[in-house]
């Protein structure tokens, strides 16, 4: 299966944005009333000095147009100088149209007059006019690297909601393509996306109208921004990895538009860490550019709104108010120069063979369905993949609606309620073909239809089940422990493997069965079958009888947990390629490969504490000036790149 790691083009080469979203601390969000080049120019020299060379700008939308058919000339003058200036420091910027929301708070023109954004015919069409005549402005200034519609347009359209259940699909949909042709008939010919935060359905089971779906056609890249808050440190680091995975659609590339902290949050030796984790894993995961949030400290703004209300926004910077970097501009920094050595972007996620299902109950809106289906699934997912990590397995997402590939080895249903009728057929039609394919038994966590939406499991498993019409059956132990009666993968037999069991009532069940032809590979602590393989053709289907990723994902500090030696007797046994793994879940091995065929192992360790780990690999692991390494040291949430042959 190929995964996603498109790139961004300049002219026939390819690119990668590694840089910063950018306000002056002169001013805040108001920067160009108060305009200073000298400082303007101090702070983009620091950020180049630390491997920032792309800038996400930004038009503050009521000083910029302060009537429905004028521009500020003196402001867009301001904006004139901060290109050149960019452009003789060897940078480039995105400008931001639609601002909009920004920081905690929203800002309307004042002519607006509570009009509706989306909808309103002449409020769009002084939309599209502001965003062409800028356009023409600056489309052939050097230093233009991209275009952005809005910032998080979803909340600045409607602040109570954010759009999620509110917004029209058709409607949001032709308000971009009107705004996207603005840019283009203003002759902005580079790379365009929303700024919408890329929140919508396919990506949180939610509908907000942005469907990236149907919008992927009029843009050039999507842009996730990831502030999530998690009661787990390794789905934190690996939140934004498994967003930009979602993203594989449509062909476009990935640029994690906004990341990043508010030093009033955590320690700067923490917030170095979190930089560190994000850049790398969201690289691993096929994303091309990254954007921090943001440049400066504003700590002179305290009494100005948004700060006044918001104080903690004033600190999300990678420097101090006084122009200070902090230990996050030097993991930016130290991300670049690794960039740069590699060749960054000339690399590629080699293809594999381990892929992981989404069920098109995550974006199909199907009828009489309950949304926490779509919700749930995403939290479910995210554990799976965070499994896979831990197993060194390099899986590929793939969702349902879009269909299966048949070039899989290993197919993976984790604690799915959902898939589709001819989505079963088509497992079992790659079972027979030689895959080898997993589902976890899950009933849901509310009380609608609960029960598995499975047809022909029987059948399907070898198995015969034993479940009550209306009726749940509950696990009582506040642990399961499947024990292996036989040997399976790099799992002997007697092996015991303990799951913490999480969850509400209903959802903490699971399914009794009796073998009818599949083989029993593990039992509970009860000495029912927890884990059965069906042979089938030249493959198996094989059937957990609990929710272990449901349980894992209801839980705060899970990870590690022992799913990951589940997935790594399954990736075994299903032959999935591997180049390098390490025994220890704490370290995640990814694989990049470069155009000229040279590969490179990253090692990204989850522990508090230095690890040393002794791969296994078929190859031989180098350091980057070429001398052999047997046993990689890893700081504390350190990464080490090693070149692999």
């Amino acid at each position: 299966m190929k995964r996603h790691a498109e790139k961004l083009f300049r002219g026939a080469d390819p690119v990668t944005w590694i840089g910063v979203n950018f306000w002056s601390r002169v001013g805040g969000p108001r920067m160009w009333r108060d305009y200073d080049g000298d400082v303007v120019d101090a702070e983009l020299r620091t950020m180049r000095d630390h491997g920032m060379t792309v800038t996400r700008s930004f038009f503050y939308w009521p000083d910029v147009m302060p009537t429905p058919d004028t521009l500020d000339e003196e402001i867009l003058a301001r904006y004139a100088d901060f290109l050149d200036r960019h452009q003789s420091l060897g940078m480039s910027t995105i400008p931001t149209f639609l601002v909009g929301h920004m920081s905690g708070q929203n800002w309307d023109p004042a002519w607006r007059a509570g009009r509706d954004l989306y909808s309103d015919v002449w409020f769009v069409a002084r939309q599209a006019w502001y965003l062409r005549e800028v356009t023409s402005r600056f489309a052939s200034h050097p230093a233009i690297a991209g275009w952005l519609l809005s910032n998080e347009v979803p909340i600045y359209g409607d602040e109570k909601t954010g759009g999620f259940g509110v917004n029209d699909p058709d409607v949001i949909h032709a308000w971009s393509q009107i705004l996207v042709d603005a840019v283009r008939l203003g002759g902005g010919t580079q790379p365009l996306s929303l700024g919408d935060g890329v929140w919508g359905l396919e990506v949180s089971g939610r509908d907000n109208g942005f469907r990236v779906r149907q919008l992927t056609p009029l843009i050039d890249f999507h842009g996730p921004h990831v502030y999530r808050m998690e009661s787990d440190t390794v789905r934190q680091h690996l939140a934004a990895a498994f967003i930009c995975e979602m993203l594989g659609i449509g062909g476009i590339p990935v640029v994690v538009e906004e990341f990043g902290l508010t030093s009033d949050y955590c320690s700067e030796a923490h917030a170095a860490t979190y930089y560190r984790q994000v850049l790398h894993n969201t690289l691993l995961a096929g994303a091309t550019g990254w954007l921090a949030w943001n440049n400066t400290d504003y700590d002179q703004l305290e009494d100005v709104e948004p700060y006044r209300h918001h104080p903690f926004e004033m600190h999300f910077g990678l420097t101090h108010a006084d122009g200070r970097p902090k230990a996050q501009a030097r993991e930016m920094k130290a991300f670049a120069e690794l960039a740069e050595r590699l060749d960054l972007p000339r690399l590629v996620r080699p293809d594999t063979d381990a892929v992981l299902v989404v069920s098109a109950f995550l974006e199909g809106q199907f009828p009489f369905t309950h949304e926490q289906d779509a919700t749930g699934l995403v939290d479910v997912l995210r554990q799976a993949y965070i499994a896979g990590r831990e197993a060194d397995i390099p899986f590929g997402i793939a969702r349902e609606i879009d269909g299966l590939p048949d070039d899989g080895l290993l197919y993976v249903v984790p604690a799915t309620k959902q898939l589709t009728g001819p989505t079963w057929r088509r497992l079992r039609e790659l079972a027979e073909g030689g895959a080898t394919v997993y589902a976890s038994y899950f009933v849901g966590d509310h009380g609608g239809q609960r029960g598995l939406w499975w047809p022909d499991l029987d059948e399907t498993f070898g198995v015969v089940k034993q479940t009550r019409y209306g009726q749940v059956d509950l696990v009582h132990d506040e642990e399961v422990v499947l024990r292996f009666v036989t040997g399976w993968g790099f799992l002997p037999e007697g092996t015991e493997l303990r799951f913490a069991v999480a969850g509400p009532a209903g959802a903490r069940s699971y399914l009794p069965v009796v073998p009818d032809g599949a083989e029993v590979i593990a039992v509970d602590g009860h000495g029912r079958p927890a884990l059965l393989r069906n042979r089938v053709g030249a493959g198996s289907l094989v059937l957990a009888t609990y929710p272990l990723e449901y349980f894992a994902a209801q839980q705060p500090d899970a990870n590690p947990e022992e799913t990951w030696r589940l997935y790594d007797a399954l990736a075994q046994e299903a032959g999935v390629g591997r180049p390098v793994t390490v025994a220890d879940p704490r370290v995640m091995v990814g694989i990049m490969e470069h155009e000229d065929g040279t590969r490179y192992a990253w090692f990204v360790s989850q522990s508090p504490d230095p690890l040393d780990v002794v791969p296994s690999t078929a190859g031989q692991l180098l350091t980057l000036d070429g001398a052999p390494v047997a046993t990689v040291g890893l700081e504390p949430y350190g990464v080490v790149v090693l070149r692999l042959e």
